[in-house]
C-alpha cells in the first residue's frame, strides 16, 4: 500500500512538471510570434490601432472627395454644389455651421450663404482672426464683446433641429471648399433688417438678403440690393 501510493505520487509529481514545461513552451511560442509579427509588420501593425488622434486629422481637401468648386460661377450651381454635399468636416466646419445654424437657419439658402460670406471675409481680411473658430468666438469672454450676438447671449447652443443642422452644414462644407462669394460683395458686417445699430451709417451697405442687409467698410460705392427694401 505503501509503494503503490509512493508510485501515484511520483506520477502526479511527472505529471505536473510536464503540465509546466507544456506551458512554459506555450507562453514562450506566443511570445515569439508577437515578437515576430512586430518584425513583419512594423509600423503597420502600430498604424492599425486607430486613436482619437488619428480619427482628427485633417479634412480630405477638396479635389481629394471630388468636389468640382471651379466649375461653379453662379449661384444656380453653388445651390446644386451644396444639395450634393456632405454635411462633414473639421473643427472649423463646425464652427462655421454653428454661425450659420444659429444666426440663419430660419433664412432660405441665399441667407444661409451670405452668413458664411461675412465669416470667411472677415477670415480672410487679416483685420480679424485668421480661423473660422476665431472669427465666431471673437470677443467671448468679454462684456459686450462678442461679434456674433448668439455665441455670448446666454442661451443655450444645442443643436435641436437635426434637419436643419444638415442644411447648414452642406452650405459650410461647400463654402469652407473654397466656393465663390457672389453674394455680399466683400461684406464684413450684418444686422438685422428689425434695428438700426449706429456703426451701420459709417459703412456701405452690399446687399439686403433676406432679414439681413450687409455692409463693407471700404465700398466705393452702394450696390443694388438682392432684394426689394
Amino acid at each position: 500500500m505503501v509503494s503503490l501510493g509512493r508510485a501515484v505520487w511520483r506520477a502526479l509529481v511527472v505529471a505536473s512538471g510536464l503540465t509546466l514545461v507544456l506551458a512554459g513552451m506555450c507562453l514562450a511560442a506566443g511570445a515569439d510570434l508577437d515578437g515576430r509579427l512586430g518584425s513583419l509588420l512594423g509600423a503597420q501593425r502600430e498604424g492599425a490601432q486607430v486613436t482619437p488622434a488619428a480619427q482628427g486629422g485633417p479634412f480630405p481637401a477638396p479635389e481629394g472627395r471630388g468636389v468640382a468648386i471651379s466649375e461653379v460661377t453662379d449661384l444656380s450651381g453653388l445651390e446644386e454644389l451644396i444639395e450634393d454635399a456632405a454635411p462633414e468636416g473639421d473643427e472649423q466646419w463646425r464652427c462655421l455651421s454653428e454661425a450659420i445654424y444659429h444666426e440663419a437657419r430660419g433664412e432660405a439658402l441665399e441667407g444661409q450663404i451670405a452668413v458664411a460670406e461675412v465669416v470667411l471675409n472677415r477670415r480672410d481680411s487679416g483685420r480679424y482672426p485668421s480661423t473660422v473658430c476665431g472669427v465666431v468666438e471673437q470677443g467671448a469672454g468679454q462684456r459686450n464683446a462678442c461679434q456674433f450676438s448668439y455665441y455670448c447671449d446666454g442661451r443655450s447652443d444645442t443643436v435641436a433641429d437635426k434637419v436643419a443642422w444638415a442644411e447648414v452644414g452642406r452650405v459650410a462644407r461647400v463654402m469652407l471648399d473654397g466656393a465663390p462669394r457672389l453674394l455680399t460683395d466683400g461684406a464684413m458686417f450684418y444686422h438685422n433688417k428689425a434695428v438700426s445699430p449706429y456703426w451701420a451709417q459709417d459703412f456701405t451697405r452690399t446687399a439686403q438678403i433676406g432679414t439681413h442687409l450687409f455692409y463693407r467698410e471700404d465700398a466705393p460705392i452702394r450696390l443694388a440690393s438682392s432684394a426689394s427694401d
